[in-house]
Formats: C-alpha cells, sequence, structure tokens
C-alpha cells in the first residue's frame, strides 16, 4: 500500500473515531423538526396537510400539526370513544359557533366529536387525538383563548406556566410554559411522559443519553415525546431567545430535581 492509501486510511480511522466517541442520540423522538417531515393526507380532515409527530394505527391515536387552506370546512373528525385537542399557532378558527385565533384552546371529549369546523382565513393548529380516561373530571367541551391567562411561576426562577387543562381525575395536564433567556435549567426527571411543541423562540436542551447529555436546538416547530423518568435540561440547557412550549401529559406527575447525568 502506498503512503498516499496509509494517510487516508489513517485519516478515516481517526474520523470514525471521533463520530463513535460522541454522545448517542436518544432512542424516543426529541429534536424533531416538523418543516422536514413528509405532508401526509388525513381522511378524517380532507384536504388538509398534516406533519404527523406520533401515531398509533392500533388504537388510532396521533399528534399531529395541521395547515388548514382558506376557505377550509370540515368537522373535528376523530374516532369514537376518542378525546381530541386544537391548539390554534397561527391564523383563526372556527368550532360550532366560537372563533378561536391565535393561542386559542379546545378540548372535545366522546360524545361530542361532531362540533363543524371552519377557517375562511386559513389556519396551523396542533391536533392531537387519543384515549379518553374513564378517570376523568372534564366531560364537556372546554374552549378558551390562551391569551386570557396569567403566567404563573414556578420552582425554577425564570419559568412559567399557563395552565389550559387539568383534570382532578385523570391527572391529564395541558399547559404552556414559558422560559426566559436568563432562566437556569437544572436536571430533572418527570414521572409521566411528556410530549412538546415550541411554539416560539430557539430553545437549546440537553437529553441525558447512557450517562451523557446530547444536546441540540430546538427552533420553533420542534417536538419531542420524552417518556416517564427520562433527564434532561442541565447546565447547557437554556432560551437561547424567550420561548414558548406547550406541553401534554397523560397523567399525574412529580418532577425530580434531584437527577444528574452521570454514567452508572
Amino acid at each position: 500500500m502506498n503512503k498516499s492509501l496509509i494517510l487516508i486510511a489513517l485519516l478515516l480511522a481517526v474520523l470514525g473515531a471521533g463520530c463513535a466517541s460522541g454522545p448517542e442520540p436518544p432512542t424516543y423522538p426529541a429534536f424533531v423538526i416538523a418543516d422536514e417531515l413528509p405532508d401526509l393526507f388525513l381522511a378524517s380532515l380532507p384536504g388538509v396537510r398534516a406533519k404527523e409527530f406520533s401515531a398509533d394505527l392500533r388504537s388510532r391515536s396521533m399528534s399531529d400539526r395541521i395547515e388548514l387552506p382558506t376557505d377550509w370546512s370540515g368537522t373535528t373528525g376523530g374516532s369514537p370513544g376518542k378525546a381530541l385537542e386544537i391548539f390554534v399557532l397561527s391564523g383563526e378558527l372556527s368550532l360550532a359557533d366560537i372563533r378561536l385565533t391565535k393561542g386559542g384552546y379546545a378540548y372535545v371529549p366522546p360524545g361530542s366529536l361532531g362540533f363543524n369546523m371552519q377557517s375562511d382565513e386559513g389556519a396551523l393548529i396542533l391536533y392531537f387525538l387519543g384515549d379518553f380516561d374513564a378517570a376523568a373530571f372534564i366531560r364537556t367541551p372546554l374552549i378558551l383563548d390562551s391569551n386570557l391567562l396569567g403566567w404563573q411561576p414556578t420552582d425554577v426562577v425564570g419559568v412559567f406556566t399557563k395552565d389550559l387543562r387539568v383534570d382532578p381525575g385523570s391527572g391529564e395536564r395541558t399547559w404552556l410554559q414559558r422560559v426566559e433567556s436568563d432562566a437556569q435549567i437544572p436536571w430533572q426527571a418527570s414521572s409521566a411522559a411528556l410530549e412538546g411543541y415550541l411554539v416560539s423562540g430557539q430553545f437549546q436542551d440537553s437529553e441525558c443519553v447512557a450517562g451523557e447529555p446530547y444536546t441540540d436546538i430546538y427552533l420553533a416547530g420542534g417536538y419531542f415525546r420524552r417518556p416517564a423518568d427520562a433527564v434532561h435540561g442541565g447546565p447547557e440547557a437554556n432560551a437561547i431567545s424567550e420561548s414558548t412550549w406547550y406541553l401534554r401529559q397523560g397523567r399525574e406527575s412529580t418532577t425530580d430535581f434531584n437527577v444528574t447525568c452521570v454514567a452508572d
């Protein structure tokens, strides 16, 4: 083998070793970029373009971002026995006789999935369809404007929340979370699975994978679906610009701040 080939082989070996030594990405959906997902057709909502974050064909559950064209009309779609959540990211959407604009939220439990929907100007919405928990206390539609709610402080300085829905029976919760650019985000783990979409801002986060932080940046439109007890946050986590998250969990949870990202 001549010297040139030997040098190339050594260079490839070094590069390969460098890649192998870096932190592994998480095995669950994290740092998903909505705009890079393919457009899908939804039979229950004809004429829309959907970006599918997650779906379970067996249970007919889904988490999507949907673009409604101008002069669109349809129904809330869904399936019998399913609960639906909608959040308006931009544009306008009328649900029955109620007009929702940016920041509008609707929760529609089973038995109410026949509502008409209409968008004259078009809209970009989050659309979540999932199983209805028999322990839930909220059994009638809930429709509100999140802009009318006040931000509430949390245990972490610089982090504020607005609850959109908290069910005292099932423990299900949907809320907005605002993170200021100077907030210090500790390592933390939730006892419940957590789903999130970055509504606005830029946010750097770390997922703890096998004792090593995997760090990347969310832009508006970023998505994650984190399992229960997954450790994330830490010294590299910060809001590059003030960030607002839309967050969902399916049961009551506690957050453990006494965790770190260290290999066993």
